[in-house]
């Protein structure tokens, strides 16, 4: 059974609707040909208005909807062969922060990086709900290491609720290990395409989002806040996370405008979670076209243009 968000259901009551008409008309052996061309239509045009006219918060629900494709979702359809790395090498290895070798069309090998969650309450466990340890960008920022030691180009995906906050993890220098992906980030001397899949939260997704190029898909939000800790921040209550949502700005379109970010990834209808590999064939092209420019320019070229490009998002005033 699939879930339904509250501003899906009247789409889903009216393709119930159909198949309904549909089971009927084969049952009684009627022609309603004309009546479901009709319904059908209807729908299409329920869920163009729908969909084009979502709140920033709706666009926050799609982006955590449980059906919606996850990292190794978008590996699985984007890769032939991937082979998984493991481990950093100093503590263990962070089960929320994923990454390996994956080649794409059978001839570009790239470097996958990416926040894991999961489907179940298992697997969320196991993955720790999305939000990396200091193990796991530490391990990230390994793989990105071993990438620019291979001459290998980088994509991030960035799922991810916020870096996990737990004493632990204070304790073994989470702060420090996202703020060193951060500034070696900015000097790898190979292609980086960093593109938010679902959740950017604050610096849980920045510690692995410093790149030549910065995507959001269409259903997907960045802040450095959650619209449930802003509210609770300025209203003492998560009741007011709508009205969070419309102050912070976080959708794609609004990133975009900004210019915090290069570009957005159309979704299919409706969301990537309807049809998963529709979304990550869109995705496929625009890496491609991606990679392919800025394999194009030399390390320093690319290395300056990544600088400027996040030093002209932020003022100093003095």
């Amino acid at each position: 059974m699939k879930t339904l968000l509250e501003f899906e259901k009247p789409i889903a009551e009216l393709e119930d609707k159909l198949i309904e008409m549909r089971k009927l008309a084969l049952e009684n052996n009627v022609d309603v040909t004309a009546a479901v061309a009709s319904l059908t239509d209807k729908i299409l045009e329920l869920k163009k208005e729908t969909f084009s006219n979502l709140t920033r918060w709706q666009r926050v629900q799609l982006s955590r909807h449980p059906d919606r494709p996850y990292t190794f979702d978008y590996i699985e359809h984007l890769c032939e062969e991937f082979i998984e790395i493991h481990g950093d090498r100093n503590v263990g290895d962070d089960k929320a922060m994923v990454g390996g070798f994956g080649t794409i069309d059978g001839e570009m090998s790239v470097m996958f990086i990416g926040q894991q969650k999961g489907r179940n309450t298992k697997e969320r466990q196991f993955r720790n709900f999305g939000m990396p340890n200091p193990e796991g960008y530490r391990k990230a920022l390994r793989l990105m290491k071993m990438a620019e030691k291979f001459n290998k180009p980088i994509v991030c995906l960035i799922d991810t609720p916020g870096a996990f906050p737990g004493l632990e993890a204070e304790e073994r220098g989470q702060g420090e290990a996202i703020a060193r992906n951060i500034r070696d980030m900015f000097m790898l001397k190979v292609p980086v395409i960093c593109v938010i899949i679902g959740e950017g939260a604050s610096g849980g997704a920045l510690g692995i989002a410093v790149g030549d190029r910065v995507l959001m898909m269409e259903n997907t939000w960045y802040s450095v806040i959650s619209p449930e800790s802003c509210s609770s921040i300025l209203w003492r209550s998560w009741n007011y996370k709508e009205q969070a949502a419309e102050a912070l700005k976080l959708t794609a379109n609004d990133m975009l405008a900004n210019k915090l970010i290069d570009g957005i990834i159309p979704e299919p209808l409706g969301g990537a979670h309807l049809h998963p590999e529709e979304a990550a064939a869109t995705l496929k092209e625009v890496l491609k076209k991606e990679l392919a420019v800025l394999s194009a320019l030399d390390p320093a070229t690319r290395i300056s243009q990544r600088i400027d490009k996040f030093g002209a998002m932020g003022e100093v005033i003095e």
